[in-house]
């Protein structure tokens, strides 16, 4: 990849269950209780590639994003902040919702997991 493409911090904001979304799902899934792939507060960091462990329908959903936030782009039509996002997976019966954040290039260390969300 690009050497001035900035890293991505992606973090787990929330983990929904059926329950939260639907008082009356419109379909019956064959799970059950929110997504067990993610805990809240859990942090990836994007480099080349899909991290590790990371599910990989949420990463189809949410990469458009991540290359445009990875390669300066903004999504000021949405946020007033530039660098963030905030996405979802497809799931529709018990979503995971995502900040992404901008690292800037050239700027050291490794992301940290948040003490408190």
């Amino acid at each position: 990849m690009d050497k001035e493409a900035g890293r991505i911090k992606i973090t787990v904001l929330k983990r929904f269950d059926t329950k939260e979304v639907f008082k009356d799902p419109p379909v019956k899934a064959k799970y059950s209780g929110p997504c067990p792939i993610f805990k809240e507060g859990q942090v990836f960091q994007v480099d080349d590639s899909m991290p590790n462990g990371f599910c990989p329908y949420a990463w189809d959903t949410i990469f458009p994003m991540i290359m445009t936030l990875k390669f300066g782009g903004n999504c000021s039509e949405w946020y007033e902040e530039p660098g963030v996002a905030v996405a979802c997976c497809p799931d529709g019966l018990r979503p995971v919702v995502f900040k992404l954040e901008r690292k800037k290039p050239g700027s050291s260390g490794r992301f940290r997991k948040p003490s408190k969300l």
